[in-house]
């Protein structure tokens, strides 16, 4: 669990780990408040049609007109917020929209005491002032945090990130003659787990880091790999982690079909 911030885009974990947090920018932030506020306008404006009818019908005077426009206030810009956000878990159209959240400061979800002093600081600050005052607010703080957000403790962070590559690594050619004989049993995992992670974030090393990295681990490599080929350091390293991962999925395979095997003589006996 969080529990303290450890500057303006991180947290600390309870491991006193520092954890990279990025709050949702000021424009994304905006947009996603107009969508909101778009769609209680629109629920408000459905509800004053709908007395606007009722009148015209004759099944309602001024003075239940009067009532209820205030009780279409109140769910359009406060019960609506406030069940949309706590309902989603901190989220609403215009955060899905542009990707954020709204949490703690400390990293943790928020409570109905968190929505409900945003929302009702939020009639004041946004509709009261036609969004004035949270643009001022939001522009002025580093995480883009309204008045609401202030009082309450919380600011809307990202958790819209963009999709994985799927990256499967294959055998080079110039390495299939060697895997028929190459003995890569040996190898320890933690070793192969450096390897990998090497090899994800090599097109992101410099070329020099890159050279530098893959030729030191192709020096530990030779110590548990048989024969060693003559190519490049990273190719032996993409060899190696392919070659170990087929084996192991094909020895996984064996033991399952064995498996099945074996069950299925249980039930006939």
């Amino acid at each position: 669990m969080s529990t303290a911030i450890a500057d303006e885009q991180e947290i600390l974990s309870g491991e006193a780990v520092a954890i990279d947090v990025q709050p949702v920018g000021f424009i994304l932030r905006a947009g996603g408040a107009l969508i909101d506020m778009l769609i209680s306008f629109a629920v408000f404006l459905a509800f004053i049609f709908l007395q606007i009818w009722l009148m015209a019908q004759r099944l309602m005077d001024e003075d239940l007109f009067a009532m209820f426009s205030i009780w279409a206030v109140v769910v359009s810009f406060l019960v609506l917020p406030i069940t949309v956000e706590m309902a989603m878990r901190g989220r609403s159209v215009g955060k899905l929209a542009v990707g954020g959240r709204i949490v703690r400061i400390d990293g943790g979800a928020i409570t109905f005491r968190h929505t409900f002093i945003r929302a009702l600081i939020g009639v004041l600050e946004i509709y009261f002032t036609f969004g004035g005052a949270a643009v001022i607010t939001g522009a002025l703080t580093s995480r883009s945090q309204r008045l609401g957000d202030l009082v309450a403790g919380t600011y809307s962070q990202r958790v819209r990130t963009p999709a994985l590559p799927d990256h499967q690594p294959y055998l080079p050619a110039s390495l299939s003659e060697w895997a028929p004989i190459a003995d890569v049993a040996r190898l320890p995992d933690r070793l192969a787990r450096r390897i990998s992670q090497f090899l994800a974030s090599a097109p992101r090393l410099s070329p020099s880091a890159r050279v530098r990295v893959a030729q030191s681990l192709a020096t530990e490599v030779s110590a548990f790999v048989s024969p060693i080929p003559a190519v490049s350091p990273e190719e032996l390293l993409l060899g190696v982690t392919v070659l170990r991962r087929q084996r192991e999925q094909r020895a996984l395979t064996i033991a399952d079909d064995r498996a099945e095997r074996l069950t299925g003589r249980r039930i006939r006996i």
